[in-house]
């Protein structure tokens, strides 16, 4: 990967259990957690009785010299190298998203491997260190236990807070303080303890190393109960049969062959056709984003046996089963697993079916992460609601997933709800009132131009699931609607010059029109191509170094909507000249954070927002190949 990632993935499996370095050298500085505080692990190598470090920071050890990183889809490869040997170091998270087991199963591996560099051999060793961090909200919070366990190949630490309370609070900025942390290993021999680090209970686990053999390290979690939904404590899905934790690292390590085999497979192919589709520099773009739009979830079953796929809104204010996040995040899933879509409308369609909600428009979320007992965010209140907003992307998501699963058999579960959310778009949709939209860090804004095309985009989508239930009348009732509001759009929407507004009643300013995007995927043509593309060339006027301003009110973008109003261009040339400057920015970017989806187009410099899972809306042009 030629991209310079502004944060390296090293253990990615759930909005808790994730470990990032902040720099692509991954020995110069602590490991951290997703929102940016250490959760620190340490690597050492010892070479004829000098240490050297390889992965996080201890101000007391010699590094080695790091000479190559290579991040794909599901792993990182880092190289290190000094006069004797070269050192190898391979974290996978092989989160496939058709796998569920694999999806859930808490394991990360790190493979680690030599070659003898001057000819002559050496005694060397290879620590890895874990702080009490990963097991707390910070280190110091409590005390901690740490016990040696072992269990059919595999054998290591467990370390936990001494309070055990599961799902004892919710929030964005805050890390798992409940459950387990592993840190395991199958190589006979291998020594296990305990120390302090500074102030800190760290584990570790050490292991002698031959040239011609791969140590293994197995990182897990069990973090017992996993989300709270209306009431009631739910497991991840891997241990739904009674599992343990012990178990699975002992599966995962019986299994590491076959499943780095597939993950090398599925890596290369979501390479190869994110190539094809936009070039190198979107491949690579995809490759990064993959497991940070997976972490950025948790699977879970409810009471029926049925996918509940709950996303945290990272760095925002920490929703979960927020619909304007799904939404954008969408893309990824229709391509590798459609059913994971119905995972997260589940809890939405749930919610606004109960008592609880009041209003006659969808719900903007379902909790506060990982509690999904009804809305926190506003309490209700109407001032904090997106109306048209979330009534036109729950219509969307039904649609794309009634066309990629073949069966709109899920949507006609819920009918009702859908027909009253088009009832609203209908009222409200052509020229909304003062709401805010998914956009909502802009403010409110009145007569939303793209806020309007979600409208259209939504009607539309309930033309489609009604034709694929066999209802022409309504099909066509909703298609005729969504044509009527389209027209008018054409007629309110343009400056004399025909370049778009931002809304209806400011002439002359601009935005990216990304809720258009779904027309062209389902080639439902309520807007012409030649408009897309006179769009698209206007919007290039606007560009800044690190690419188009979200509209004209400031400098700030958000890379999804980049990537859906790109992907609306005829020309893949077009869309590669979108996609450069957004690679750039990743790539030059000052803020060591996972891939912000909001950013200044000047600096380069994320604004808010990290780790989140809209990022799946950057597959929006390999959806579309």
């Amino acid at each position: 990967m030629r991209l310079r990632a502004p944060a390296v993935p090293l253990i990615t499996m759930d909005p808790y259990f994730s470990v990032w370095s902040s720099d692509t050298t991954l020995n110069v500085s602590n490991t951290e957690h997703w929102t940016g505080k250490s959760n620190s692990i340490i690597g050492t190598v010892t070479v004829d009785g000098s240490r050297y470090l390889f992965l996080g920071y201890h101000r007391d050890y010699h590094k080695i010299n790091q000479v190559s990183l290579d991040i794909d889809a599901l792993s990182t490869t880092a190289v290190f190298e000094n006069e004797q040997i070269r050192l190898k170091a391979v974290f996978t998270s092989p989160v496939i998203a058709d796998d569920y087991r694999l999806l859930t199963r808490p394991v990360t591996y790190l493979e680690v491997s030599y070659e003898i560099l001057d000819g002559k051999e050496h005694t060397v060793s290879v620590n890895i260190a874990a702080s009490e961090e990963l097991c707390l909200d910070e280190g110091g919070q409590n005390d901690v236990i740490t016990e040696a366990v072992e269990y059919g190949k595999v054998k290591g630490m467990r370390m936990g807070n001494t309070e055990q309370k599961p799902l004892n609070r919710s929030g964005d900025d805050v890390r798992i303080d409940w459950g387990y942390f592993y840190l395991m290993t199958d190589k006979a021999g291998a020594e296990i303890s305990a120390n302090k680090i500074w102030d800190d209970v760290h584990i570790n686990v050490a292991s002698e190393l031959t040239p011609s053999e791969k140590l293994m390290y197995y990182f897990a979690y069990d973090d017992i109960e996993s989300i709270e939904y209306f009431g009631k404590h739910l497991r991840s899905y891997w241990n739904k049969d009674g599992q343990t934790i012990l178990e699975a690292v002992d599966e995962a390590a019986g299994e590491y062959d076959e499943v780095t085999g597939r993950c090398k497979a599925f890596s290369e192919k979501l390479y190869s056709d994110a190539f094809e589709a936009g070039g190198e520099k979107y491949a690579e773009l995809l490759s990064l984003a993959y497991r940070q739009v997976i972490a950025a979830h948790k699977l879970v079953l409810d009471e029926n046996g049925e996918i509940l796929y709950i996303s945290k809104e990272c760095f925002s204010n920490g929703c979960a089963a927020t619909v304007d996040v799904s939404y954008p995040s969408i893309p990824m899933f229709l391509l590798y697993n459609p059913e994971l879509v119905k995972g997260m409308m589940r809890p939405v369609i749930r919610y606004a079916k109960s008592d609880a909600w009041v209003f006659d428009f969808a719900p903007h979320d379902v909790g506060q992460y990982p509690l999904v007992n009804g809305q926190v965010y506003g309490q209700n209140a109407l001032k904090y609601q997106m109306p048209v907003e979330e009534c036109g992307n729950m219509l969307v998501m039904d649609a794309n997933v009634a066309i990629a699963t073949g069966s709109a058999d899920f949507a006609a579960e819920h009918l009702d709800l859908l027909e009253g959310w088009c009832t609203y778009l209908i009222k409200y949709g052509a020229d909304p009132e003062d709401q805010l939209c998914t956009d909502d860090f802009a403010g409110h804004l009145a007569h939303n131009c793209n806020l309007s095309l979600k409208a259209v985009m939504g009607l539309q989508g309930m033309a489609i699931i009604t034709d694929m239930l066999g209802d022409v009348e309504k099909s066509a009732f909703y298609h005729g609607e969504a044509e009527k509001m389209a027209a008018n759009w054409m007629n309110t929407a343009l400056n004399p010059d025909g370049t778009s507004n931002l809304a209806f009643d400011q002439p002359y300013t601009y935005s990216m029109k990304y809720n258009m995007v779904w027309d062209k995927v389902w080639k439902t043509g309520l807007f012409t191509q030649k408009f897309m593309d006179a769009e698209i060339a206007d919007n290039k006027k606007h560009f800044n170094k690190y690419g188009m301003p979200l509209d004209s009110r400031a400098d700030y973008t958000k890379s999804d909507w980049l990537v859906w109003t790109a992907s609306m261009a005829s020309e893949k040339k077009d869309f590669e000249e979108y996609i450069a400057p957004l690679w750039k920015a990743y790539d030059e970017s000052p803020s060591r954070v996972p891939m912000t989806d909001w950013y200044d187009t000047v600096s380069g410099r994320w604004v808010s927002f990290r780790h989140r899972t809209v990022q799946g809306g950057l597959f929006m042009r390999l959806l579309m190949k």
